[in-house]
């Protein structure tokens, strides 16, 4: 699939969104942390992920374009977070008490883990497999990890592992 290109107003909005939050949380931890690099090549069905080392930002450009009023007031703040959570404590839980701190009395965003965007768009192949209470639809990435006997994938809900369903 072919990255969209991504409108200059959806690219200033997001920027707009980062110095904000980023501008907040250094008046408010008496810091000066420096912006972070964004670059829109997050892809699958991730909305983005904060690179530590890199002091990076990556965004997911489809799903941006989707829903750019939720990436604008979460997704952004929520891995801008990640990023000063790294550069106040060093090497914590990815979304453990620091981050929620962060996003919620410094970045005043709700702290939520994961977001809830359509996925068709960004969704690829996918394998089906059922548990003792639902059906699940694994990557191909999981799906061929099974497959080679590195990994058993358990549902949330129940506990019981994930089984390919063999009737398709």
């Amino acid at each position: 699939m072919k990255t969209p290109r991504l409108p200059i107003a959806v690219q200033q909005a997001v920027m707009q969104s980062l110095r904000d939050k980023l501008a907040l949380a250094n008046q408010k931890l008496g810091r000066s942390y420096p912006e972070p690099k964004v670059v829109y090549q997050q892809r699958g069905t991730a909305a983005g992920t904060a690179w530590l080392a890199d002091y990076e930002i990556r965004l997911n450009p489809v799903l941006l374009l989707e829903n750019q009023q939720a990436f604008i007031g979460d997704v952004v703040p929520h891995e801008l977070a990640h990023l000063l959570v790294w550069k106040h404590f060093g090497r914590v839980a990815p979304h453990g008490k620091e981050w929620k701190w962060m996003m919620e009395s410094v970045l005043g965003v709700p702290a939520r883990r994961t977001h809830q965007f359509e996925l068709e768009s960004v969704r690829r192949n996918t394998f089906p497999y059922h548990c003792q209470c639902q059906q699940h639809q694994l990557t191909v990435r999981r799906h061929n990890r099974v497959l080679r006997g590195e990994a058993v994938y358990r549902c949330i809900r129940c506990g019981e592992p994930l089984i390919a369903d063999t009737t398709n």
